[in-house]
């Protein structure tokens, strides 16, 4: 028996997440969820995006399974996301892109896995405000110590860093990964050539850390240079490893060679805990009209699975998954050639479809 923490979110994430729960549920897995409320819905009661009492129960369970939250406007928080990643150290972002029959592409075939450190670089928050004394207080120094092309007064600051641990950590669970789950290549994604003490020292680790690896390939590719790697032959690549910006950005590229977000699993993981999402947003417009595409929510069911030793059971759930998306008859708006196709069905058919393959299995 397996005690893991369901957050539904807000907006329709109670709904994809619901469905994604009866999936998981009817591979036969005992789980007993422990349900807590996050995001905007809970704001009004507890004064907070996020209580105590959510991480408090990932913190126990040590897994979560994480509807999507809407970021409320004025609250201090940056992200709900950001703050349980913060909170939890949840310093890998794994974001598997591969590409289902069935589904709409430019691509016949992709199955790549992105690696994004999650606390690091330019998403670390240091920020200097425009106009503060401190903004100022820091340009000045920046300047005097500097003999490069100088800061202007009236701009705001944000400051990258990129440690020696944080780069080793990331890259050395890139390796892992792709030792793991029989993949054969890893690239690692910088700017290197610009940025040669941020993006440069990432570089010459994972440079480092891939000679610990001799059966797995290992290479280098600059971001810019890398997206039109993707573009052109995705087929080349297999694992990639990125800082936390490049991840972010490219994780949405791939996402776009295999069907959109609406198809795009992701996980969060650290040393002693995982929370396992989709990559897309809330939604709230849909939210209560049984419209939206739960694949994501299934698919991160799917790594979830597999995290915790159910891999039979990811595997049923993965293929009963692909047969509904690749037949086309039971799947959402989204999913359809036509986005206005009558025979469409709404996110609790689908799942119930899903569900059906399952039985049958």
């Amino acid at each position: 028996m397996h005690r893991i923490t369901l957050i539904p979110g807000d907006g329709t994430g109670p709904e994809i997440v619901e469905a994604a729960r009866r999936v998981i549920e009817a591979s036969g897995v005992k789980i007993t969820w422990d349900v807590v409320d996050a995001g905007i819905d809970v704001m009004a009661e507890k004064g907070t995006p996020l209580p105590p009492e959510v991480l408090d129960s990932i913190r126990k369970n040590k897994v979560a399974l994480k509807g999507p939250m809407t970021t409320p406007i004025g609250t201090g928080f940056r992200s709900v996301n950001v703050a349980i990643r913060k909170e939890l150290d949840l310093y890998a972002c794994l974001r598997p892109c591969k590409l289902y029959p069935g589904v709409r592409s430019r691509y016949e075939s992709v199955n790549l896995v992105l690696v994004r450190e999650n606390t690091e670089d330019l998403y670390a928050g240091i920020e200097f405000e425009q106009g503060k004394q401190e903004t100022l207080e820091l340009i000045k120094y920046i300047n005097d110590k500097s003999a490069k092309a100088k800061i202007r007064d009236d701009s705001g600051v944000s400051i990258k860093p990129i440690s020696i641990f944080g780069t080793e950590r990331i890259v050395r669970f890139a390796f892992e990964y792709a030792m793991t789950n029989d993949r054969k290549k890893v690239t690692s994604v910088t700017k290197s050539n610009i940025m040669k003490f941020s993006d440069g020292l990432f570089m010459k680790v994972a440079e480092r850390v891939a000679q610990d690896y001799p059966n797995i390939e290992y290479e280098h590719r600059l971001v810019d240079n890398m997206c039109m790697q993707l573009v052109q032959k995705p087929e080349l690549y297999d694992v990639l490893v990125l800082p936390n910006l490049y991840g972010d950005i490219l994780s949405d590229l791939c996402a776009g060679l295999v069907g959109g977000l609406g198809v795009a699993p992701g996980a969060n993981i650290g040393k002693d805990c995982a929370v396992f999402e989709a990559t897309h947003g809330s939604a709230p417009k849909y939210k209560g009209q049984n419209k939206v595409n739960p694949s994501a929510v299934i698919l991160s069911g799917v790594l979830m699975l597999r995290h915790i030793g159910e891999e039979k059971a990811a595997d049923r759930v993965e293929k009963a998954f692909a047969a509904v998306i690749k037949e086309g008859k039971s799947v959402t708006y989204d999913m359809k050639a036509n986005r206005d196709d009558p025979t469409a069905v709404g996110t609790s058919q689908m799942a119930d479809a899903i569900i059906e393959r399952l039985d049958k299995a």
